[in-house]
């Protein structure tokens, strides 16, 4: 497998990398990003996997969350991606900024014409984790993941879908109930098609409602963030963690946004919880 190098960027005594590499999984080139931590020039270390939102790429986490400072003091490695295949082909993949490009949801499309290249979640938990596994000193039994928005909901899903890869799990004002909100509507019928039967393993409420479950669930939610009301749906999310005995702390904060200062002012408390979930 031929890994790019584009750029490496000595980071608080870590290594900021950003990569690129042709993936057998999407069947074009992918990007993405990590972090290594100074820790990891002695030894293996926990590797936290970081889901972008909406038009966001490999770089955004890496740029905007103020992260590393964070990460080297605790020994995590961390690992963010592009949030769908680029350049496919597909007519109108551009054409929306919250549909195609720039808007995988993390899951694999089983409808044409999307299915030929829209397989993220094969991407991120199956070739990306190896490729991560084989170039980078982390250790492969020790992983979490966590997301924002978009990014937030790939993170419940596949924490809860592959609970023997992920050991822990967080979100910034993560989709919660995709099936029930305009973004993830729209998603899934392009997605995945009419059945909504279908939805339900890419929906974190309805995985739960099923009986899948996570590692204890960490969410922050800004009281101020413009999607709150209309897409987010915390409060569900909440209820079904109560009934279904899922253990979740979520938090809401006045005053904050759907922005990254929104999750910079936040980020240490995540990589916290995934440190002491990882020890």
């Amino acid at each position: 497998m031929a890994l790019e190098t584009r750029s490496q960027h000595r980071c608080f005594g870590g290594i900021q990398g950003f990569y690129q590499h042709p993936s057998k999984t999407i069947g074009l080139p992918m990007r993405f990003s990590v972090y290594q931590p100074p820790q990891a020039e002695q030894q293996r270390v926990p590797a936290l996997f970081f889901l972008a939102g909406l038009t966001c790429t490999e770089e955004t986490f890496m740029i905007k969350a103020g992260a590393q400072r964070y990460a080297a003091e605790y020994g995590l490695m961390l690992v963010s991606m592009d949030t769908s295949p680029r350049q496919t082909g597909i007519a109108g993949e551009t054409d929306a900024w919250d549909f195609g490009a720039g808007a995988g949801f993390y899951l694999d499309a089983t409808q044409a014409p999307w299915s030929q290249y829209y397989r993220m979640e094969s991407y991120i938990t199956q070739e990306l984790r190896e490729i991560i596994i084989e170039h980078f000193p982390v250790d492969k039994n020790r992983t979490g993941i966590f997301g924002h928005s978009m990014g937030g909901h790939g993170a419940l899903t596949l924490a809860l879908r592959y609970p023997e890869i992920y050991h822990s799990v967080s979100a910034f004002a993560p989709i919660c109930a995709p099936m029930q909100c305009p973004w993830g509507q729209k998603a899934f019928r392009n997605y995945l098609g009419e059945d909504q039967q279908n939805w339900r393993q890419y929906d974190a409420i309805a995985l739960i409602e099923d009986g899948r479950r996570a590692p204890d669930l960490l969410i922050d939610q800004g009281l101020d963030d413009q999607f709150l009301a209309q897409q987010l749906s915390p409060e569900a999310l909440e209820k079904a963690c109560r009934e279904a005995d899922q253990k979740l702390t979520l938090r809401f904060h006045s005053g904050y946004d759907h922005s990254y200062y929104f999750i910079s002012t936040f980020i240490d408390d995540h990589l916290k919880h995934h440190h002491t979930a990882l020890l």
